[in-house]
């Protein structure tokens, strides 16, 4: 019993360990739009079994990271437009309720948000992008988890990848100044106990950034 218990633990570190390491490289633009593969050659490329690297890239495609057809590999997605405006339809009124309910749960997570924006005024003009975009929705995930529901952060987490995807793929955000300026106007409002200028700021700050993608993904439209 105990040796069947150990086994198993083995092979979901190994999948956890698979799924990060695959994450990484499509995050970090390794692995760009386009990219195909199939289990046997993550199989042989990481040396692990076929059932480990189909588990791996199941969940990859469950966080939208990956997609796939039937009989066909999986591949990363090129997002466009579309998906910016499908992604923030999600994206911005969960949010603006977040922050809400946090003011009336007196349950704002000042530790986890302040150090979220202390990380992302750090980083250097040379840091990967992918990094830059973690701390920015690292900012955001800690508001979400702070009210204390296990489906709300599970729902969120399930469109976190996409939108990580996107201001990847795109390179692209506001900026550090403004980002870091935006997140603690928030926190201030959170702090202060005001929800209507909390909602309207953090309404202000997605609005902004989903305008952003939009005139970027246009202008690629345009372009190409």
């Amino acid at each position: 019993m105990a040796q069947e218990a150990a086994i198993r633990l083995s092979t979901v570190s190994v999948v956890d360990a698979l799924v990060a390491s695959l994450r990484g490289r499509v995050l970090d633009g390794r692995l760009g739009p386009g990219t195909t593969f199939t289990e046997t050659e993550i199989a042989a490329e990481y040396g692990v079994s076929r059932p480990t690297a189909r588990s791996a890239v199941t969940a990859l495609v469950h966080e939208g990271l990956l997609h796939r057809e039937a009989n066909k590999p999986a591949y990363v997605p090129q997002l466009t437009r579309a998906d910016v405006d499908d992604l923030f339809l999600v994206r911005t009124p969960l949010e603006t309720q977040v922050v809400k309910v946090l003011v009336e749960k007196d349950a704002v997570p000042v530790t986890a948000a302040e150090r979220a924006i202390a990380d992302l005024d750090r980083l250097g003009p040379g840091a990967p992008h992918s990094e830059f975009v973690e701390s920015d929705l690292r900012f955001h995930q800690s508001l979400v988890d702070a009210v204390g529901s296990p489906r709300l952060s599970r729902l969120y987490r399930g469109i976190q990848g996409e939108v990580h995807l996107c201001m990847v793929q795109t390179r692209h955000t506001l900026g550090r100044e403004r980002i870091v300026a935006e997140h603690g106007g928030v926190l201030e409002a959170l702090r202060a106990g005001d929800a209507e200028v909390a909602v309207d700021r953090m309404r202000e700050h997605l609005d902004g950034a989903c305008r952003s993608l939009q005139r970027l993904f246009e202008g690629e439209q345009r372009g190409a």
